[in-house]
């Protein structure tokens, strides 16, 4: 059940996405909730809050990896002042420095990626490791380039 469960929430996600096309700020708003479920899954995973399945976490890798290489496009000149968005102004004053971010999760997901092998990390440890360096990219990245509300 819990399956189908986590395969609806992403697949929901996905259509959002997909339905923010042509709207730089909506897909990358999008983009950024699939990051954050697939997190929270991550996160009650490593927690123990939620039974750890290798499925469940490649799948949660992928498509943050998915995620690390798409929604950097996502962030035109022009979009810095966009109604309801918590990207701050410095990824445009700094826009080497959220590049660098952005190459660091890229990394980070690609790296995750490839640990997980066919079949998704062995077991919780083996996720913890993989994800770790992703998550930490995640708050590194939110703490330089987010709005704080």
């Amino acid at each position: 059940m819990r399956k189908y469960f986590v395969a609806g929430a992403l697949l929901a996600v996905t259509l959002t996405a997909a339905s923010a096309a042509g709207d730089p700020v909506a897909t990358r708003k999008a983009i950024m909730q699939s990051v954050a479920a697939n997190a929270g899954l991550a996160g009650a995973m490593m927690k123990g809050d939620v039974a750890y399945s290798p499925a469940a976490g490649k799948a949660a890798i992928a498509s943050m990896n998915a995620a690390a290489n798409a929604f950097g496009a996502f962030y035109p000149d022009g979009t810095q002042n966009a109604a309801g968005s918590s990207a701050s102004p410095k990824i445009w004053e700094d826009s080497a420095g959220f590049e660098a971010a952005l190459a660091k999760f890229a990394a980070a997901t690609g790296a995750a990626a490839q640990a997980s092998g066919k079949d998704g990390p062995a077991d919780v440890e083996a996720f913890k490791a993989a994800m770790g360096p992703v998550m930490g990219s995640c708050k590194a990245c939110h703490e330089a380039y987010r709005v704080q509300k």
